[in-house]
């Protein structure tokens, strides 16, 4: 079998009316530039009919596979299979909505390929988006970059280029493919580029994203920083942090029944241990200490060893 030049991986949700013509779009660019590729469909459990479109571009692109979830299981999930199955030298990610451009391929594989990217992302410099969605953006992709020291504008961008080995060594689940990025450089790809793309307005039906994805991108964000720091050794944070409570909890506790000793011993006057509040304090700051230090060494034994955490239920394939 001949190495593939690109691998094309498309999440959809919902995307029927788009397919065809973005099909149609990645075909062209790939038979102008002679590229050989693949284009892997995923469909995240759509309910308009997207798979039966799916199925019926297979026969009229041979270079088109697809997977399709039982039921929605969420962008990442989609990216994972996808990259999972993806078979050639360079990746390429975009969205099924037609606002991201095909056009941009060729580009992206020569950043990948002549310049030693290991990664690059699309900046959709000027956006066809309402402030709503505009700003919002803007705020979580300085955020982003702020606390990851990565210098990327978009964060977000749908279009990106990946070297192969890249997608093979990153595991994304949950909301995660906003910081791609992020777990890339976790993984030794420090190679991280970015390219202005052109954005255009979305053509068929509306976004997919409510207001709750900046929640749930900002709790995300917290958990791959955590995790690329102390992932692996849980009990760094946990306990170091548990260690330090106890130890002030602890001498608290004992300052606080050394001075009443001290004072009862020289007749000066004195009140109850259990009548002063910092004693309380101290023994919270003792019983957290403790619970931490133990936080950290189940998270030790666990380990990021959960089975399940990338299982999807798979209903067809192409």
């Amino acid at each position: 079998m001949n190495k593939l030049d690109i691998s094309v991986v498309v999440p959809l949700y919902n995307e029927a009316e788009s397919l065809p013509e973005l099909a149609a779009w990645v075909d062209r660019v790939m038979r102008e530039n002679g590229f050989s590729y693949e284009m892997i469909l995923i469909d995240d459990g759509s309910s308009d009919g997207s798979w039966e479109v799916v199925e019926g571009l297979k026969a009229q692109y041979p270079a088109i596979r697809g997977i399709s979830f039982a039921r929605n299981y969420g962008k990442s999930a989609a990216l994972y299979c996808g990259f999972a199955a993806a078979e050639g030298e360079v990746v390429v990610t975009m969205d099924a909505d037609l606002q991201d451009s095909p056009d941009e391929i060729p580009e992206l594989r020569r950043m990948i390929l002549e310049e030693g990217y290991d990664l690059v992302s699309g900046w959709k410099k000027r956006r066809h988006d309402p402030v709503g969605k505009r700003w919002p953006s803007k705020f979580f992709n300085w955020t982003a970059r702020t606390v990851s020291g990565i210098k990327l504008h978009d964060f977000n961008c749908g279009l990106k280029a990946y070297r192969r080995k890249v997608v093979k060594a990153i595991e994304v689940y949950g909301e995660m493919h906003r910081f791609i990025p992020i777990l890339a450089r976790q993984a030794g790809f420090r190679r991280i580029g970015e390219k202005v793309v052109d954005h255009h307005a979305r053509k068929y039906g509306c976004s997919k994203f409510g207001v709750e994805r900046m929640v749930k991108g900002y709790l995300d964000l917290i958990s791959v920083l955590f995790m690329s720091h102390f992932g692996r050794s849980p009990m760094y944070f946990f306990g170091s942090l548990g260690t330090l409570m106890f130890l002030v909890g602890g001498g608290t506790t004992v300052w606080i029944i050394a001075e009443k000793l001290w004072k009862q011993f020289h007749d000066l006057p004195l009140r109850a241990v259990t009548d002063q509040p910092l004693f309380y304090l101290a023994i919270l700051a003792v019983i957290l200490g403790v619970q931490l230090f133990l936080a950290g060494f189940l998270g030790e034994l666990i380990n990021r060893g959960s089975s399940e955490r990338n299982k999807y239920l798979i209903d067809k394939t192409l």
